[in-house]
């Protein structure tokens, strides 16, 4: 049975993304350390010849690659990275899009992207049906919050950078008012990062 898992880097206090994140900045002010660990090493990924890891950065970030199916994001994550110009980093994996209203003129590239306004439940469901028996990547922070409330959520992928930025957009923000009780399940330590795993107990 698949799974859905946010997969994402954040400071030690919790920020995806710096404050001022915009198209020419999209990790926000002194964001870009937060996936420093990925181009820290001369090892080049097995997905996409752009990431250049250390050797045990590279071996978990191509696994976590290889086992997913579909990718999920909000639309403000997808507007300010320009929809990836229509061509994901990830290649070949679908991606999905939670919005309010599906843009006009998306660019067009190498990467499937379905946009989905009838809610997180519905968006789930049909990035679930098309990962087929892999994962679903979640990678937006908002969406992440909409999942972990709703109980849709199993999995923390998270890659923790060595910096405390005080600023930004926070990753948990919003994720109702029950606890959310989690078991470890790895810890590693790369170049510049430390990789956590958790799964959400329900």
């Amino acid at each position: 049975m698949n799974k859905v898992i946010l997969n994402i880097s954040m400071s030690l206090d919790g920020f995806i993304a710096g404050t001022n994140d915009n198209p020419s900045q999209p990790l926000g002010d002194q964001g870009d350390i937060l996936q420093a660990w990925m181009f820290s090493g001369e090892e080049i990924s097995e997905t996409n010849s752009f990431f250049k890891l250390s050797s045990t950065d590279k071996n978990i970030f191509d696994s976590a690659a290889q086992e997913t199916g579909a990718m999920l994001f909000g639309k403000r994550t997808y507007d300010i990275v320009g929809g990836w110009g229509g061509s994901h980093p990830l290649e070949n994996i679908p991606v999905f899009v939670l919005t309010h209203h599906t843009p006009e003129d998306p660019p067009k590239g190498a990467t499937p992207f379905t946009f989905v306004t009838d809610g997180v439940e519905q968006a789930v469901r049909q990035a679930k049906e098309a990962a087929g028996t892999k994962n679903v990547s979640v990678g937006t922070a908002s969406v992440a919050e909409q999942c972990i409330a709703r109980g849709l959520l199993d999995e923390l992928d998270l890659h923790i950078a060595p910096v405390l930025l005080g600023k930004g957009i926070r990753l948990f923000d919003h994720i109702g008012k029950q606890s959310i009780k989690l078991k470890s399940t790895k810890v590693m330590e790369g170049t510049g990062v430390i990789h956590v795993k958790y799964d959400i107990l329900k």
